[in-house]
């Protein structure tokens, strides 16, 4: 049984956001929470929200399920659209720069075998 959370157009660069990310890729899921709080990192507390967020899918999805047997399956960060912007340079120029955004997914797993989809 898979979960998933996915949070999307946050306001960092997907490259910091993988440092935090991949921190806990593959980490059972309490494991994770425990190293999200300790990680000084910006993002640290967005990924822990989203790994939370994750735990409650799947509780919503299987009543049964094993909290303490949940370990972090797939996690990615993605690009999402970049804001352009333009700063006043001498002499009456224009520099532009680039406000990146990312997309973040977090999948937890309870090790069992995935159902597939019809139409999937």
């Amino acid at each position: 049984m898979i979960a998933k959370a996915e949070a999307r157009y946050v306001r960092t660069s997907p490259q910091k956001c993988r440092l935090v990310i991949d921190l806990i890729r593959g980490l059972k899921a309490g494991e994770a929470i425990n190293v999200l709080k300790m990680t000084n990192k910006r993002m640290a507390p967005v990924v822990e929200k989203l790994l939370r967020s994750a735990i409650a899918n799947a509780e919503n999805k299987q009543n049964d399920i094993d909290v303490d047997n949940l370990f972090v399956s797939e996690c990615f960060v993605n690009e999402g659209p970049r804001m352009k912007r333009i700063r006043p340079a001498p002499m009456g120029r224009a520099y532009r720069y680039q406000k990146r955004i990312a997309h973040i997914v977090v999948k937890v797993s309870d090790g069992s075998p995935v159902e597939v989809e019809a139409g999937a």
